[in-house]
């Protein structure tokens, strides 16, 4: 008896062409424009910090974004939650205009100092720019679904350089407590060939040192377990913060590009006459000094706040980066009140508040693995679940939907 009929052999044959194809060219696509954003990304930086009096213009900045997304950029403001409330209830194509918007946006928020991410620039690139071959294809729900899942898989692989983390990322991201590994092979291809396409622009992803990785023992297990529930802590307080100061901003200001004007002016007064330039951009420096030596304790509360203000302003940007730096001193800053070396819970809490604030323990710990070594797994993946389960039901993704709940204590209203 033959295993498979033909049918089923030419049905397989079929799905396999097709994802890959699908898969290569979403990855072509979201590689090459990740590679321009980081490099427009790191001429904004240098830029800045060459010119600290740049940030003096922020509320401008602000407000000329927020104009251009009001005049033309509606349908697309929404950023990654449009992603995600597509693949959930397929409507209608996303905007090309998506990629150049969030492009421009992001790099003018890093070139004037507002202290927001670079994951969701990618993603929402990467899924506009994949949900453009629905057109040339012809392509139903069901493959656009996995076309937009590709999309958002290479545009995180890309821009942090974790193929794995970006794969999983896509099917874990939609919904609490279920993968859609329908989709599972066109997000690992399209993860790791956009990637590569990356590397081949010749971008460079910042290396972080750990150094030697302890053995495990009862005690530094016990400590993972503790420090993920602080780390969850710190990520629902991030999400709810940013929700918060995000409505409050709009019940009271109308019109949307004021919001970012007044909160410029705000951000750049403080950081000026304070001098708290660590917390403003990216903050990759301070991230790397993390796994080093200590730092202030309140360095991952300094970066909350003018993250919180920055984004629940209206500036543009993602969350995830600002997480991991929050994370990483966080981390720093908990190590010796719980007998761990600073590396290692600076490397966890990186990735572990980021789990707790997007509801992605998995791609979380992956992407540990992948910039740590395999070595940190056991400890990252106990302080990832463990951040997952104290973040409660809301994360920084509003559209994000709970397909089951992750304990049975009754929810809190967020």
């Amino acid at each position: 008896m033959h295993l498979f009929s033909r049918q089923v052999l030419i049905a397989l044959f079929s799905y396999v062409a097709k994802a890959v194809v699908l898969a290569v060219l979403v990855a072509g696509l979201a590689g090459s424009a990740s590679a321009l954003f980081l490099f427009s990304l790191d001429w904004a930086t240098q830029t800045r910090e060459a010119n600290r009096w740049l940030i003096w213009g922020l509320p401008v900045a602000g407000f000329c974004v927020g104009w251009l997304y009001l005049k033309f950029g509606q349908h697309v403001e929404a950023g990654n939650n449009l992603l995600i409330d597509e693949i959930h209830d397929p409507k209608k194509v996303v905007p090309l205009r998506m990629a150049p918007f969030v492009l421009g946006g992001t790099v003018i928020s890093h070139l004037f100092g507002a202290s927001v991410g670079r994951e969701g620039t990618a993603v929402q690139m990467g899924g506009a720019l994949a949900d453009q071959l629905t057109h040339f294809f012809k392509l139903t729900h069901t493959d656009r679904r996995m076309v937009l899942m590709a999309g958002i898989s290479a545009g995180f692989a890309s821009v942090f350089g974790t193929p794995l983390a970006g794969a999983v990322f896509a099917l874990e991201v939609l919904a609490i407590g279920r993968l859609r590994l329908d989709a599972l092979l066109p997000c690992v291809i399209a993860a790791v060939v956009a990637d590569q396409v990356g590397l081949l622009w010749g971008v460079q992803h910042t290396p972080y040192e750990v150094g030697l990785v302890p053995q495990v023992t009862p005690w530094l297990l016990a400590a993972m377990l503790v420090a993920g529930a602080v780390f969850g802590l710190a990520g629902k307080v991030f999400a709810d913060g940013t929700h918060a100061l995000s409505g409050v901003m709009k019940k009271h200001i109308a019109y949307a590009p004021l919001r970012p004007f007044l909160g410029g002016v705000v951000i750049a007064a403080v950081v000026m006459w304070g001098s708290f330039d660590r917390y403003i951009g990216l903050g990759i420096p301070v991230m790397v000094e993390a796994f080093g030596h200590p730092l202030p304790p309140t360095d991952f509360l300094g970066k909350m706040v003018f993250t919180i203000a920055s984004l629940g302003s209206g500036f543009k940007g993602g969350e995830v980066t600002p997480l991991f730096y929050i994370g990483a001193t966080l981390g720093n800053a908990l190590a010796p009140l719980l007998d761990v070396p600073f590396a290692l819970l600076a490397a966890v809490g990186f990735v572990a508040v980021f789990a707790g604030a997007a509801n992605t323990p998995i791609a979380s710990t992956l992407m540990a693995m992948e910039l740590f070594g395999a070595e940190i797994g056991v400890f990252a993946a106990l302080a990832c679940v463990m951040s997952y389960v104290c973040s409660g039901h809301a994360g920084i993704y509003r559209a994000q939907r709970v397909a089951h709940r992750k304990t049975d204590a009754p929810s809190q209203p967020s």
